[in-house]
């Protein structure tokens, strides 16, 4: 499993995982990262490519996402091309992190179906217990899952409307999850406001009506049966919980791989970070650390944020709408943590980051919003992901311009932040609710973008 070959192709990637506490998982008894550590300073590598997939990401889910990725990457063959008169000896090693951002994904490549059976060690009693923590570790939040997943084995197929039991069990969930949740552009990452999702019937309308993919800020799925419809609102309440996850693993672990393949790499190797959805915040964690553990033993050569689901206002000096705190990832600018440059990508089409992240983040799914969602103002909203509005803020030198073809030639400048209005490229046909364009992002354009970044430094 944790050496992957790219269907069709010679790549392969490394698949480090990570289980829900942030620890590494072995491998034949083996750390991969430990493998990763013998093999860089082994090889003639010149480029170390880090990516890490979002939010809704199980391990087939996320192995799909980086073949694509990886694919596009090298289906490129004139940046591929250019890379290598620049890099002489082009030779670049490949590693995907995996996190399980999925509640009730399949991490063990063996799913396991729930039963009747109520005993201690029943299937049923073990998913609620291995994921209750997604949404709040409480009693009530496990009763309501309980509710939620017996009724999803009783319905053969989804009923037209939600059950009154499983209504109830959501307004449970939704009060359990509102006690706390965590937000980034607060520099401790932690503030305590309520959730407003206060109507999981029409949540349930959409994704019946649409069933081709999760509220997703991550990996496409295909939704089915009764069970996977009843779980989109406990998926949508796992929100702050992932996100808090993304950042934890991002800043510890993913920071500690990080320096020590700094630690045994030449000095020529070039490090270069991508990240999608909430996989921009793992990605950016990697880069920042801690507060008391944050030196890394050099910058990295370029950071590459496709349609973040982090604040706009994240990496600002001052943070607007909320006393001018410094935005979480303000250090990585401050102390030059990028040696090239940062991109950025926008969609209109995105409907996952321009909806559902500022829903599940502030105010309610379909109502009540008081956001301005229209990128031609000038003033930008407080809550709103950087897949819709770009990085923002105070003491940042940001470009604002669309995304380019594979045939037109970025400037890209070391230091500097550019904001990418890709709606053109990252599109798909008909946008749905709440996913739209946000998995589209296997586009030689996109691609195009991040080697150009890649080539700056």
């Amino acid at each position: 499993m944790p050496i992957e070959q790219v269907p069709g192709t010679s790549l392969k990637y490394f698949l480090i995982c990570f289980d829900q506490t942030g620890k590494e998982r072995l491998e034949n008894g083996n750390l991969l990262s430990q493998e990763l550590l013998n093999v860089l300073p082994s090889q003639p590598i010149t480029d170390v490519f880090i990516m890490s997939h979002g939010w809704m990401g199980d391990i087939p889910a996320a192995k799909k996402q980086y073949q694509n990725w990886i694919a596009a990457m090298f289906n490129n063959k004139a940046d591929l091309e250019k890379m290598r008169q620049h890099r002489p000896g082009f030779n670049p090693l490949l590693i995907g992190l995996h996190w399980p951002s999925k509640p009730w994904g399949n991490e063990n490549l063996d799913a396991l179906v729930p039963s009747f059976d109520t005993t201690e060690e029943s299937p049923l009693n073990a998913l609620i217990d291995d994921y209750a923590c997604a949404v709040s570790d409480t009693e009530a939040t496990r009763e309501a899952l309980r509710t939620i997943f017996t009724a999803g084995i009783e319905y053969d197929t989804p009923p037209e409307n939600l059950p009154p039991e499983v209504l109830t069990a959501y307004q449970v969930l939704i009060q359990e999850a509102s006690l706390t949740r965590a937000d980034e552009n607060n520099p401790e990452w932690s503030e305590t406001e309520p959730l407003n999702l206060d109507d999981p019937e029409t949540i349930y309308q959409a994704a019946l009506e649409d069933q081709s993919g999760d509220v997703s800020f991550g990996i496409e799925d295909i939704m089915a049966s009764a069970s996977d419809l009843f779980l989109q609102v406990p998926r949508l309440l796992s929100f702050w919980k992932m996100k808090d996850l993304a950042r934890q693993i991002g800043q510890t672990r993913g920071f500690d791989l990080l320096n020590k393949l700094q630690q045994v790499a030449d000095e020529q190797v070039r490090f270069h970070l991508m990240g999608h959805s909430f996989g921009t915040i793992v990605v950016s964690a990697i880069v920042a650390g801690t507060k008391d553990n944050n030196k890394l033993t050099r910058p990295v050569n370029s950071l590459a944020l496709i349609q973040g689901a982090v604040s706009l206002w994240s990496y600002s000096a001052k943070v607007p709408y909320r006393n001018n705190l410094v935005g979480y990832f303000h250090p990585i600018i401050a102390e030059g943590k990028v040696n090239g440059p940062i991109i950025t990508t926008q969609s209109q089409q995105d409907t996952a980051v321009k909806n559902a992240y500022p829903a599940a983040g502030k105010l309610g799914m379909m109502g009540g919003q008081d956001i301005n969602f229209d990128v031609t103002t000038i003033t930008y909203p407080g809550v709103g992901g950087i897949g819709v509005y770009g990085i923002q803020g105070e003491e940042l030198d940001i470009t604002n311009m669309d995304m380019l073809s594979q045939t037109e030639s970025y400037d890209f400048q070391s230091g500097k932040i550019y904001n990418l209005e890709s709606s053109k490229y990252i599109t798909v046909p008909k946008p749905d609710l709440f996913t739209g364009a946000h998995n589209a992002i296997d586009k030689p354009e996109v691609a195009h973008a991040v080697w150009s970044a890649a080539l700056v430094s």
